[in-house]
Formats: structure tokens, C-alpha cells, sequence
């Protein structure tokens, strides 16, 4: 039996989750966890085949969340459930350790799939997001600006690229508005850019964002 721990801080996405594999004979959703500490004290005190993990929870990121699984429990395989299009987390994720990277938007059979792979030790890896990463293998030449920013640092960029204000940032990650003013200086320093206008069309650009 593949036990499951699904963290995601929105209650109708874990029953979403347990619906889909109700009648998968072979997995059962025994835990749930709704932020990143929860999610940690769950995995240090059971025992689970896989966890379910979302990127975007209440205060640390799901990708730090990940490396703190991965550090007390690096066997554990932990599949990583977004809303977020694989353009933007899928390669850091993976990086970070990452049995695979899943889209909320994805078929049931798909998750299912994706879940017993990473149950066996593999790793779930879709075709167009194992192009992306032999390319970035075969990249000789110098990083991108955003692959200089912390996992952090990259998520803050993302929301002030897509619009969100400093304050608006800092509600929905439940940081203060000077640690996200203080992230975006980091951002611009090290992206060598002075507007969030520029970040905008640099995201696009990179096809960061739609």
C-alpha cells in the first residue's frame, strides 16, 4: 500500500486529491498537513511512501519545505502538486530534489501515475520538461539572471512580475512588507534591473509568465 501525506494549504484541493484516489486500490491518503511545519512534523513522526507537496503555502515556500525533507529524510520521495505551469518551478524543484512536478491542471490517470513512479524510487518527468532539462544540460554559457536568485527570491520575483505590489506579496506569503521590500532590492541587484515594468518583460520574455 503507497501511503500518502498531501500538504496543500487549501482544504478542497486535499479532498480533491483523496476523491482521485478513493478507489485506487493500491494508495491510500493517510495524512494531510496544511503548512510547511505541519507538513515537516507529519514526515518526522510517520512513516509515508510518498509525499504530495504544494509550492505556494503560507509562510516558507514549498521548495524550502522540500530541501527540509529532503535533509532529514532523503529517501522520502516527494512529488510536487502546483498550480504553477512546469515553466516557472519544475527544474528547481527537481533540483531541489524532487520526485517529479505535477500541475493541479493534470489528468487524475496522470497523478496517479506520477505517484507510483515516484513510489518506486523514478522519478516523474514529462516529455517537454525533459527537453528543458537536457538543454540546461547542454548549456555551456553562462546562467540566466533568475538562476542567480534563491528559491525565495525567485518566487517573489514571479509574483512583482505578474503585477502584485510589495504589500500584496507580503500578505500572501505572511511576510512583512519590509522582508519583501527587502527581497525585491536583492532581486533587482542581482538581475541588474531597476523597475518592476523591466522585471515584467524580462519574465515574459523568458517565458517566466504568460
Amino acid at each position: 500500500m503507497i501511503r500518502i501525506l498531501v500538504a496543500d494549504d487549501h482544504a478542497i484541493v486535499r479532498e480533491g486529491v483523496k476523491q482521485i484516489l478513493a478507489d485506487v486500490s493500491d494508495m491510500v491518503v493517510q495524512d494531510e498537513a496544511e503548512n510547511g511545519q505541519e507538513t515537516l512534523e507529519k514526515v518526522a513522526r510517520n512513516d509515508y511512501e510518498v509525499v504530495l507537496l504544494d509550492i505556494s503555502m503560507p509562510g516558507r515556500s514549498g521548495l524550502e519545505i522540500l530541501e527540509d525533507i529532503k535533509s532529514e529524510r532523503p529517501k522520502l520521495p516527494v512529488l510536487i502538486l502546483s498550480m504553477h505551469p512546469e515553466e516557472q518551478y519544475a527544474v528547481r524543484a527537481l533540483r531541489a530534489g524532487a520526485s517529479g512536478y505535477v500541475t493541479k491542471a493534470s489528468a487524475p490517470q496522470e497523478l496517479i501515475g506520477a505517484i507510483r513512479k515516484a513510489s518506486r524510487g523514478g522519478k516523474y518527468v514529462t516529455a517537454s520538461l525533459a527537453e528543458k532539462l537536457a538543454l540546461e544540460l547542454d548549456v555551456i554559457t553562462e546562467k540566466p539572471p533568475h538562476e542567480k536568485l534563491s528559491n525565495r527570491e525567485y518566487q517573489v520575483m514571479l509574483m512583482l512580475a505578474e503585477g502584485q505590489s510589495v504589500s500584496e506579496i507580503a500578505e500572501n506569503l505572511f511576510l512583512s512588507v519590509k522582508t519583501i521590500s527587502t527581497y525585491r532590492t536583492r532581486i533587482m541587484d542581482k538581475m541588474g534591473l531597476k523597475k518592476n515594468a523591466e522585471l515584467t518583460l524580462y519574465a515574459i520574455h523568458n517565458k517566466l509568465i504568460d
